[in-house]
């Protein structure tokens, strides 16, 4: 059987061996899960009855949120969509422009927005501003990753018919590759949208606004109730989002 190969036996144990390392390093105990009855009896007990009074405030300060995280993830994808055909091989037009454009990407993802966000909450003060900008950053540079890789695989059939009916090459690239990649677009943006939402959350414990950062402050007051609170509305953006999604992805498509 194939399974049973001397690399796959050797791959195997090496994968073992990384998880015997692994859970040393970080203190994983087995045992420990057995202590979850601690965690429901807290839950129950603290987090409990939801405090609903707080709702209008905290609904304003979730809308708050999604905006961080709409206009970081929307200005963010106008502007990887032009980067991301510079970053793929077949529209590049040059290796330089190709290794830079790529090189400067992977540079944007490599930064975490948290970091991102340090930077700017000290540079332009506390609130939602410094996580917008951190979002963005950080999504050019994975959005564009992404669809340049989309770019790479479309068909060259299309670009074929738009060069011999005398299109530039741009106008071949905007016409002949948007369309067959466009719904994979969206789909790709409206998960990094999902993900700016809980990227705000955090952004939020460092100052950036929106519903992280009430969430930050109810839990150092041990204001438990109102964490209930936060965590059923972050629940219901998230839903929310991804249900609007899922249906602009079905009428595009």
């Amino acid at each position: 059987m194939v399974w049973f190969r001397r690399r796959y036996i050797i791959y195997i144990v090496l994968i073992i061996i990384a998880l015997w390392w692994s859970m040393d390093m970080t203190g994983f105990e087995w045992r420990k899960l057995t202590q979850i009855g601690n965690i429901y009896h807290m839950v129950t007990t603290r987090f409990f009855p939801i405090e609903w009074s707080l709702f209008p405030r905290m609904a304003y300060h979730s809308l708050v949120t999604l905006a961080i995280a709409f206009l970081g993830t929307f200005l963010a994808l106008i502007v990887a969509l032009p980067l991301s055909f510079l970053a793929a091989k077949n529209t590049s037009g040059s290796m330089a422009m190709y290794s830079s454009v790529r090189g400067g990407l992977s540079a944007l993802r490599s930064v975490p927005e948290i970091v991102f966000g340090l930077i700017f909450v000290t540079a332009f003060g506390l609130g939602p501003f410094a996580a917008v900008l951190a979002i963005i950053l950080h999504n050019i540079g994975v959005l564009g990753k992404l669809i340049s890789e989309l770019v790479e695989a479309a068909d060259n059939g299309p670009q074929e018919a738009m060069r011999s009916v005398g299109a530039t090459r741009w106008v071949g690239h905007l016409f002949s590759i948007l369309p067959q990649i466009w719904p994979n677009v969206l789909s790709h943006y409206f998960y990094r949208f999902e993900v700016a939402i809980r990227t705000s959350l955090i952004l939020g414990f460092i100052g950036g606004g929106g519903i992280g950062q009430q969430l930050f402050n109810h839990f150092q007051s041990f204001y438990y109730t109102a964490v209930a609170l936060d965590i059923v509305l972050i629940m219901i953006m998230v839903i929310l989002v991804d249900f609007i999604g899922g249906q602009i992805r079905a009428r595009v498509i």
